[in-house]
């Protein structure tokens, strides 16, 4: 469980790192489970946005307990995960993520999400681990982004350099097993993996019940190549549905 001076950093600066990691034995299983799936789909080499559609094995780690408690701190008793994803940057070619906010990217509204973003091998600078801008989150609006198609990027869309002051931001580096948590609207990104080791990492998409994953606006937005959103199962992790999702499957 968090401390409550950890819950009140997590409000005040928009993310915060546990006390927490998980046993070797169990990221080495998620490694293995990873290798798998991109034996299955070599396309996701370096990026898979929508894990649980090709593999939903996956949510036996999302279902890890001390996970969800801390979640459930954080955002309320009642929340869902509705997306899951594998940031996978191999040794000496991971791309770079540029500066954005997820919720650019996402159909929920009132938009509320905490990203539980978590280390399968250590990240570090060198290996381009996560990097954010504290207190970013408090402006609790989207700002402006733009598309970059450059192939050098592992997601097109890309804040303006005005959103944000770069010489803020901070360096999230973690040991194998070792997760942060975030805020939707935290401004975040991170450098390409020129090093010899790789990053790879799962991310964890929570919301909490109270709002609505909207698929008709998911419909309207571009698909990735992949996955449409309006496609996304929603599990039902926590507690109750309090917006009309009835969609949930309940999983937990």
């Amino acid at each position: 469980m968090l401390s409550q001076k950890q819950v009140d950093t997590y409000h005040e600066q928009g993310y915060v790192i546990p006390d927490f990691q998980l046993d070797q034995a169990i990221v080495d299983d998620i490694r293995q489970q990873h290798e798998q799936l991109l034996a299955r789909h070599p396309q996701f080499a370096d990026y898979c946005p929508a894990l649980l559609a090709y593999d939903t094995g996956f949510l036996n780690y999302i279902r890890t307990e001390p996970i969800l408690d801390m979640v459930g701190q954080l955002i309320g008793d009642d929340f869902a995960l509705w997306n899951a994803s594998f940031f996978a940057k191999p040794a000496r070619k991971g791309r770079r993520v540029p500066w954005h906010q997820d919720g650019e990217y996402w159909p929920i509204r009132p938009l509320a999400t905490c990203s539980v973003w978590l280390a399968l091998d250590d990240a570090t600078i060198d290996n381009g681990c996560l990097e954010l801008i504290p207190g970013s989150h408090r402006r609790t609006e989207l700002l402006p982004h733009h598309m970059n198609p450059s192939k050098d990027l592992a997601l097109p869309l890309e804040l303006d350099p005005t959103g944000y002051d770069e010489t803020a931001a901070v360096p999230i580096c973690l040991k194998a097993g070792q997760l942060s948590l975030h805020d939707i609207f935290m401004v975040h990104g991170s450098e390409p993996n020129l090093s010899d080791h790789p990053r790879r990492a799962m991310t964890m998409r929570f919301m909490p019940t109270t709002s609505l994953y909207d698929r008709a606006q998911a419909a309207r937005n571009p698909r990735d190549g992949r996955l449409s959103m309006s496609e996304r199962t929603l599990f039902l992790m926590r507690g109750v549905d309090r917006n009309g999702n009835n969609d949930f499957r309940v999983r937990y």
